[in-house]
């Protein structure tokens, strides 16, 4: 396998997806803006879209690939241990949506409680929610399916699932003047209309490897009993940055508009999250636990080492350009329409702090995966569970004070927090060690993120005027400066060796 190629793989489709998630929530933010139907469709978005990132963005593989992936010389067991764990997937979803829907003025009261004293955005929240909420089944048996391609070393259509929510969301937004305030309706059904088409889209791939049978006749066997005692531990460990920003939203909801300021602003650092987190840890799982059963150590720590300095390679340099431009960032991409100028401020002021921890984010998504090829799920477990503690607490004690802005700050501590007790835990569980090409890449990534800041900065400077909130182009000019960043940087890394160009046909 080449990391960097699979990785580059994964990544295209992603940024696809996400360029097509930029375009619907820019279309979003001209027609709902931050107002209160916003606030409502992006709690009832944002329950389903968080269980999506939970199981389809490493949670799911975390605990599946390395238990299918020992199975598959024998093409017998693997597929009835991947049987089996469909059927009581299928049932425990089915049944959880329906109890859910059952209940959903008290979920929605427990996600969203400072909608409480607002009756119409409440009731608003409860019927999109229910329309929504099956999303969660639909998704979650994609993101099984996405499993099995990944264990086959199959990340191309995986990835691109996700597109279809994209583009069914822009389709309906197309029609948001026609739709006016039933927009939020059609736009919750889209999402879960979004679900059923990706199940069809992956199974087309899918079957060539496994073929999905429910079987209601087979006996737990301790093969699903590890199975299921790791992915409890690994949709908390794994999934922490969502469980942070869902805790966030809950809190946030007591405050007006502010669900929607955070919705926008985690909506443009995601992007890099799920290249240099998600998407090398994604790829490296299969391979990596492949090596830890065999005992290959210099395997190990070759792909452990390529890993984390993939992942500092495209996290530093986008940290450091958030924080620079993103207000300009902000602005560019949602000041349109209902988006005012307030809501590009505070979006922006939210932006700023949770770009502060996105190499934080990056590297709970790295670590955690050197923990599941080990089948290891409870350390990562424990420091997560102390990680959102940590995050509530924050966020609780300061809310009132300081509004929603502690949500980003919180998350990014806690953030940091997590990521630096995983890396304690690797070391003192001998789990991993840098290599010596690593110290001297990362002092060059640091270098050449820092020069390009610089440049970025002056670029930015001397576009100010046209990255105004009043400006029409101003996307224009500012995807200009971000590739004159990008540019300037990848240029950089070639010439002071932060990357080289054998890099890209290493096998690992």
């Amino acid at each position: 396998m080449n990391l960097i190629k699979s990785t580059g793989t994964f990544s295209f489709f992603t940024i696809i997806s996400r360029l097509l998630g930029y375009a619907r929530d820019i279309l979003i933010a001209v027609f709902l803006g931050a107002g209160s139907f916003a606030d409502a469709f992006f709690v009832a978005f944002r329950i389903p879209n968080t269980f999506r990132r939970l199981f389809s963005e490493g949670t799911f593989n975390a605990a599946f690939v390395p238990s299918y992936s020992s199975l598959l010389n024998n093409k017998k067991v693997s597929q009835k241990f991947a049987n089996n764990i469909f059927t009581l997937l299928t049932i425990g979803l089915f049944f959880l949506v329906l109890v859910i829907e059952i209940m959903m003025p008290l979920f929605v009261f427990l996600i969203a409680p400072g909608f409480e004293g607002d009756y119409q955005k409440m009731e608003l929240a409860i019927k999109l929610t229910r329309i929504t909420f099956p999303f969660l089944m639909f998704i979650s048996l994609a993101s099984f399916f996405s499993a099995i391609l990944n264990s086959h070393n199959k990340f191309a259509v995986a990835s691109a699932a996700p597109i279809i929510l994209n583009i069914l969301l822009i389709g309906v937004l197309f029609f948001g003047k026609i739709l006016n305030d039933q927009l939020v309706y059609y736009l919750s059904y889209a999402v879960t209309i979004s679900g059923i088409l990706q199940i069809i889209f992956l199974y087309f791939f899918v079957k060539k490897y496994f073929s999905p049978k429910m079987n209601f006749s087979f006996k737990i066997d301790n093969k699903i009993k590890v199975f299921f005692r790791k992915l409890i531990p690994s949709i908390f460990s794994s999934g922490v940055t969502q469980i942070n920003i869902l805790v966030g939203t809950i809190i946030a909801s007591f405050q007006a508009s502010a669900v929607s300021y955070l919705y926008y602003a985690d909506r443009i650092y995601q992007i890099n999250l799920a290249i240099a987190g998600v998407a090398i840890g994604t790829v490296i799982l299969p391979q990596l636990s492949k090596h830890v059963q065999s005992n290959n150590k210099d395997k190990i720590k070759l792909i452990q080492n390529k890993a984390l300095e993939l992942s500092l390679f495209l996290s530093i340099p986008a940290t450091v350009a958030l924080i620079i431009a993103s207000e300009e960032i902000i602005s560019s991409l949602f000041g349109y329409g209902s988006f005012d100028e307030l809501s590009v401020k505070n979006s922006a002021k939210a932006l700023f702090y949770f770009a502060a921890g996105l190499p934080a984010f990056s590297l709970i998504k790295v670590f955690s995966t050197f923990f599941f090829a080990r089948h290891n799920t409870k350390i990562p477990f424990y420091i997560s569970l102390s990680s959102v503690l940590l995050n509530i607490f924050i966020s609780i004690i300061f809310f009132k004070e300081i509004g929603f802005i502690i949500i980003p700050i919180a998350t990014t501590i806690s953030s940091w927090f997590n990521a630096f007790c995983l890396f304690v835990f690797l070391k003192k569980e001998n789990l991993f060690s840098f290599n010596l090409i690593f110290i001297s890449k990362f002092a060059k990534i640091l270098i050449a993120s820092i020069l390009m800041g610089i440049f970025f900065n002056y670029i930015i400077y001397f576009f100010n005027d046209k990255l105004v909130y009043h400006e029409n182009l101003k996307a224009i000019y500012l995807i200009s400066a971000v590739m004159s960043g990008l540019i300037f940087y990848l240029l950089t890394s070639f010439l002071i060796k932060a990357f080289k160009r054998s890099d890209i046909n290493l096998e690992y």
